[in-house]
This record gives C-alpha cells, sequence and structure tokens, in this order.
C-alpha cells in the first residue's frame, strides 16, 4: 500500500459535525409538496427544526401528516406573492422562533401560453410570487436572521431558481424562466449585500425533478424517457439530491458559500 492510500485510509469519513443541522431553525415556503417537501423532509431527517407554509390548508395538512414520520413540522398558512403576504407569514415566523438559521424560498408558480396570446394576470401571477415573494420575505425576515448568524456560522438564504433560468426552455413558459433568471441575478446582489451581517445567500437551480410542475412530463412514460435521454446522467432528481443540496449549504461545509448558484440538473447545464 502507497503512502497516499494509507493518509487516504487513515482520514475519517465524515469531519466531525460538517453537515451537521441539528436544531436549526428552518423555514420552507411552498412545503406542502415537490421540491419544499423534499426539503423539508431532508431537513427533519437531520435533526432540524422545521416551519412550512404553502397557501392552501388541505395541502398543509397533508404535508404534515405525510412528514409526521420525520418529525414533528410547523405550518403556517400563507400567500407570499405580496408584500403583505410575505410580511404576514414573518409575523407568524417570529412567534415561531427569534432566531431562523435557514430560510428556502421554494414557493413558485408557472405558466404557459402562446405569446400572442399571453395574459398579463398569468405573467404577473408569476413574476410575483417567483421573485417579489423572495424579496419581501428575506427582507421582513431580515431581524431573525441577523439573530443566527455569525462568522463562524452565518445564516442562511436559499433561493430556489431553475435551469430554465441559465439557458431558455422549448415551453412558452416565458415569464417562468425570466423569473428564474432573476431569482439567480437577486441572489447574487442579497450575498453581497448581506454578507457583512453574516447572512449567506445561495440559490439551487434544479432541473427535471418529481413536481407538480413537471407533471405533465414525467407522468407519461414515453414522455419521461425523453426527459431522461436530456440529462447527460440519464435521471430525474431524486428527492436525496435535493435535499442533500440544501443541507449542504446550510451546514458549516457550506459556511463559506455566498452569491453561488448551483445546478441540481444531472449535467443539463454543463452538457
Amino acid at each position: 500500500m502507497t503512502t497516499l492510500e494509507h493518509q487516504m485510509n487513515d482520514r475519517p469519513s465524515t469531519p466531525d459535525g460538517l453537515f451537521d443541522v441539528t436544531a436549526k431553525h428552518v423555514v420552507v415556503t411552498g412545503g406542502s409538496r415537490g421540491i419544499g417537501l423534499m426539503i423539508a423532509r431532508g431537513f427533519l431527517r437531520a435533526g432540524a427544526d422545521v416551519l412550512i407554509s404553502a397557501r392552501k390548508s388541505d395541502q398543509l395538512a397533508a404535508a404534515a401528516a405525510d412528514l409526521s414520520t420525520d418529525g414533528e413540522v410547523h405550518t403556517v398558512v400563507a400567500d407570499v406573492s405580496t408584500a403583505a403576504g410575505a410580511q404576514a407569514l414573518a409575523e407568524a415566523v417570529r412567534l415561531w422562533s427569534d432566531r431562523l438559521h435557514v430560510l428556502v424560498n421554494n414557493a413558485g408558480a408557472t405558466w404557459g401560453a402562446p405569446i400572442e396570446a399571453f395574459p398579463e394576470d398569468g405573467f404577473d401571477k408569476v413574476m410575483d410570487t417567483n421573485v417579489k415573494g423572495p424579496f419581501y420575505l428575506t427582507s421582513a425576515l431580515l431581524p431573525e436572521l441577523r439573530a443566527a448568524g455569525s462568522p463562524e456560522d452565518p445564516a442562511r438564504v436559499i433561493n430556489i431558481g431553475s435551469v430554465d433560468g441559465m439557458r431558455p426552455p422549448l415551453l412558452e413558459s416565458y415569464p417562468y424562466s425570466a423569473s428564474k433568471a432573476a431569482i439567480h441575478q437577486l441572489t447574487h446582489h442579497l450575498a453581497l449585500r448581506l454578507a457583512s451581517e453574516h447572512i449567506a445567500v445561495n440559490a439551487i437551480a434544479p432541473g427535471p425533478f418529481e413536481s407538480k410542475m413537471m407533471a405533465f412530463a414525467l407522468s407519461d412514460p414515453s414522455t419521461r424517457s425523453a426527459v431522461e435521454r436530456t440529462v447527460p446522467l440519464g435521471r430525474i432528481g431524486r428527492p436525496d439530491d435535493m435535499a442533500g443540496t440544501a443541507i449542504f449549504l446550510s451546514s458549516r461545509a457550506g459556511a463559506y458559500l455566498t452569491g453561488a448558484v448551483i445546478p441540481v440538473d444531472g449535467g443539463i447545464t454543463g452538457a
């Protein structure tokens, strides 16, 4: 055995506490299904205290029941597409905890229509939910984020973008791709502004995952196969892929990272 092999064998498999998020307070918007539910479950299983929000109370109740085997999750009905809705959610979070270690801005909307007939209300709904929501909720929760952050362990804001914000999609979902490009740039801007206050801001740009937005493509076996063929790694994203990235960004392993947009897409944007 070589010296290098000896050194590698002597290393601990996981540095002590490197990915630990135990007892961190985590808020996940749009946490009742899809990517938000994947992230919430991952944090619960990792020992974090989790609050999820969504617009529909029945979906929140179903999510809480689904997550109950992984831990107790707190729920708040909220619509973050307006500044007032974001403020109302922030006030509910404040009643739950005076410190917020991780904010996951995941709530999102999409809309597709031909360019000549795209409705203004559809365009506004997507931009309001996907861009205004993360901005105003982050702003409203700054006191709690500041209280949780430190130079060694900053508070974290994780914005959920999309690969559609990194390259043009084939579908006519114009405000969706525009909003995701905007949230990537907003991530850079907030990261620069908030770094001195010990708040790190990053974004995850998912590729194809099981979600309501992708159900139209993934529910049909032939269409699903076609989608998988566009992914260099040859498969749809799994819940652990998404949860693992969020936990990495929120743990000591990601403490020196801010202003990054991380594609979790099986290699789509790198191909």
